[in-house]
């Protein structure tokens, strides 16, 4: 290996840059490390986040009550409507006003004697389900509201339709058992608004 000669050109080299160090930091004697390629563009400011992660959780709890308005909404619609409670006595009034323009032929009489049963019933709380007379008699004998004059009343007109309603032998006369039911339910009404003066009539 050939060493440097101690007056060589490197050793003037260096001994220069050792003298004057401000005249070897000019550009024209500073290593260039950027290799010809043009300067880096500044970076760019980061992205804000897309519009889904910045308001998830906003969206997520609005669908939900969103749906949960349109199923209670929709829960509403299709709820079967409550039905309307029609008074006992308008009933009553409605079945025999209807049964008094037709002749007293068997159905005729079972009608309203079933009207007048079911309007007992209901208006005085009798045992439910269709009675027999003897049991709507036994059922009146003992209700203080109705009382032993319209009881009575009551249980003879029953008995008169099921008389009619049975017998062979040709009736001599009109019953008018739907006029008589009639006004049967108008005193029994009174007799109830007595004990009950709130009750719907």
């Amino acid at each position: 290996m050939v060493g440097s000669r101690p007056g060589g050109r490197g050793s003037k080299l260096r001994w220069a840059a050792f003298l004057c160090p401000a005249w070897f930091d000019t550009p024209l004697f500073a290593q260039s490390t950027n290799y010809g390629l043009p300067p880096l563009v500044p970076a760019y400011p980061a992205l804000p986040p897309p519009f889904w992660e910045a308001h998830e959780s906003i969206i997520v709890v609005g669908s939900l009550a969103l749906l949960a308005v349109a199923v209670l909404f929709l829960l509403a619609r299709l709820r079967p409507a409550k039905p309307e409670m029609v008074p006992p006595g308008m009933l009553a009034r409605a079945a025999l006003v209807r049964l008094q323009r037709q002749p007293e032929a068997g159905n005729v009489l079972s009608e309203i004697s079933q009207a007048l049963r079911r309007y007992v019933s209901a208006a005085f709380a009798l045992p439910v389900g269709e009675l027999t007379t003897a049991e709507m008699s036994a059922a009146l004998a003992d209700n203080a509201k109705v009382g032993p004059e319209l009881a009575q009343g009551v249980c003879g007109l029953l008995r008169e339709c099921d008389e009619r309603k049975f017998s062979p032998a040709v009736p001599s006369g009109p019953l008018n058992a739907a006029t008589r039911a009639l006004e049967m339910v108008a005193q029994l009404e009174k007799r109830r608004m007595q004990f009950e003066p709130k009750a719907i009539r």
